[in-house]
């Protein structure tokens, strides 16, 4: 059978894709720092352009913009501390309470509908007593005298610290000049159909990310405020989190709705806890289900949740906890791609004949 030169082509296509998946999935961990710092370099190029546009010194703008961004990144992080500091000795002594109080209120419940349920008090005393007897600072010991047994480890995440930062802000100095050599890679033939699709693929991933982002900082805003009004003592770091945590769909979510039941089960004796929560992350869900990603993000990504569940899973098992993250961004170009491709299948003489 004599191929065409429309199918010969679109063999060779199909053959260089199976390669750079085979290679991507072959070099993932070492790709890692480079597929984050290229994300964020996307992310950040448009905010160097402005500040360059004003006349500010690209290397004054690159440092300015990447600097901003550690430090927003390095208050995220430090968000995490004072929940772990100071609920890692509540859970010492309150987790036996909790399992004693579900035994005398939940269990006798339960029974009347004829489920028989007992928590062995004394074992879990014995879990809580062995694992959560050190404060925060023996638990950070504790793991850094482990990671010597698996210090390359230790090494890639180190590595991949000082990596990402050093990569994106070559990558923030040489955006324009990588964008053109790529640009003269492109066959001629091949230009305009080449820049339409990045034109929409860049549309998209935009309105996407700002959208998200502003998603974000209302929820932040919303969950501090609904949780401080409930009285809850960490409040802010549980509701920030949660807000940014929404990133990455439905994971970020139940991790924040997690730590909020675990703070509200340690700080209050009844059910105000637990009541708080479900008020306050059940308006949150209709909030953001609602108003705020129809509204600010809407559907321009066009993948259904199922469609959204298998690529967090997808992403997640080839890149790890990046792969979570930029499941969204990369999954939307390749929906734009599919577009394409149905479209360009539909107008095919293989689909007309």
């Amino acid at each position: 059978m004599t191929l065409t030169a429309a199918q010969r082509q679109a063999a060779t296509w199909i053959a260089l894709s199976l390669v750079a998946a085979l290679a991507v999935w072959l070099l993932a961990p070492v790709l890692t720092p480079f597929v984050v710092a290229a994300v964020l370099a996307y992310v950040l190029h448009p905010l160097v352009e402005r500040l360059a546009v004003r006349r500010v010194p690209r290397v004054l703008a690159v440092s300015l913009v990447e600097i901003a961004t550690l430090v927003i990144a390095l208050a995220v992080l430090l968000l995490i501390v004072p929940i772990l500091s100071r609920q890692l000795p509540l859970l010492r002594e309150q987790i036996p309470l909790l399992a004693e109080r579900l035994n005398t209120g939940l269990v006798p419940w339960l029974a009347r509908f004829g489920i028989e349920v007992a928590l062995d008090t004394a074992s879990i005393k014995t879990f809580v007593f062995k694992y959560f007897d050190a404060n925060l600072e023996q638990w950070i010991a504790t793991a850094l005298s482990s990671a010597r047994i698996g210090g390359s480890i230790l090494l890639t995440v180190i590595g991949n610290v000082f990596l990402v930062p050093m990569v994106l802000f070559y990558l923030l100095m040489d955006w324009n000049s990588l964008m053109r050599r790529l640009d003269h890679l492109i066959p001629p033939r091949m230009k305009e159909r080449t820049h339409g699709f990045m034109t929409e693929c860049d549309r998209v991933l935009g309105q996407y990310l700002r959208g998200q982002l502003l998603v974000m900082v209302a929820l932040a805003i919303y969950y501090s405020v609904g949780l401080t009004l409930f009285g809850f003592d960490l409040a802010v770091p549980v509701g920030v989190f949660t807000g940014l945590a929404v990133f990455i769909p439905y994971v970020g979510f139940g991790l924040g709705l997690t730590l909020a039941l675990i703070s509200g089960a340690l700080q209050f004796a009844g059910w105000q806890g637990p009541i708080g929560v479900a008020v306050v992350f059940g308006i949150g869900q209709l909030l953001e289900s609602f108003v705020l990603t129809p509204r600010l993000v809407g559907e321009r990504i066009g993948m259904s949740p199922l469609t959204v569940i298998f690529a967090l899973l997808a992403f997640g098992h080839l890149f790890g906890f990046v792969g979570v993250m930029i499941a969204l961004p990369v999954s939307a170009v390749l929906v734009v791609a599919m577009r394409r491709l149905h479209d360009t299948y539909l107008a095919s003489e293989i689909y007309g004949g």
